[in-house]
C-alpha cells in the first residue's frame, strides 16, 4: 500500500477511535480512493474492529432513543438507510430503554400542545408530530390525549 494510503488508513483508525461509524460512513469517505486500495482498507479497519456494523447500530439506537426521544420505527428506518443489515436493528432495537424514550416524547408533545392550545386541529398536529418521531399509533394516542387534557385545565 502506497505512502498516502497508510496515511488515509491511519487517519480513519483516528476518527473511529473517536466515534462509531458504520461501514457505508467509511465507505463515503473513501469515495475517489481506487476500489481495491479502499477495500484493503476496510478490510484492515474491520479486522481491527475499527468499524463494527453492530455495534454502531447498538449505539445509535441508544442515543437516538435517549437523547432525541425517537421511537423504534424511525431508528429502524435509519439504520435501514446507513446499510446496517436487519439482524443487527432488530439486536439493537432490543437494547432501547421505551420508558425514557417515551418520556421524552410526552415532554415534547406536552410543550407542542401549550404551543397549539388555541389551534382547532391541535389533536391531529401533535398526533403527526409524535408520529413522526418514529412511534405507532397506539403507542401516542394516550400521550396526545393526555397532553391535551392538561392544557384544557
Amino acid at each position: 500500500m502506497e505512502e498516502q494510503y497508510r496515511m488515509l488508513l491511519d487517519r480513519l483508525r483516528t476518527a473511529c477511535a473517536k466515534r462509531e461509524y458504520c461501514e457505508q460512513d467509511i465507505r463515503r469517505k473513501l469515495s475517489g480512493v481506487p476500489e481495491d486500495v479502499a477495500a484493503e482498507i476496510l478490510s484492515s479497519l474491520k479486522a481491527d474492529r475499527y468499524i463494527d456494523d453492530s455495534r454502531y447500530a447498538a449505539a445509535y439506537a441508544r442515543d437516538k432513543s435517549a437523547l432525541s426521544g425517537w421511537g423504534r420505527l424511525k431508528i429502524r428506518y435509519m439504520l435501514a438507510s446507513r446499510g446496517i443489515g436487519k439482524e443487527c436493528i432488530e439486536t439493537a432495537l432490543k437494547e432501547i430503554d421505551g420508558g425514557k424514550s417515551l418520556g421524552k416524547l410526552s415532554a415534547a408533545v406536552d410543550a407542542k400542545a401549550r404551543a397549539l392550545k388555541d389551534d382547532p386541529h391541535r389533536k391531529l398536529k401533535l398526533l403527526r408530530f409524535a408520529i413522526g418521531r418514529g412511534y405507532e399509533y397506539d403507542e401516542v394516542k394516550d400521550i396526545v390525549d393526555s397532553a391535551i387534557r392538561k392544557t384544557e385545565k
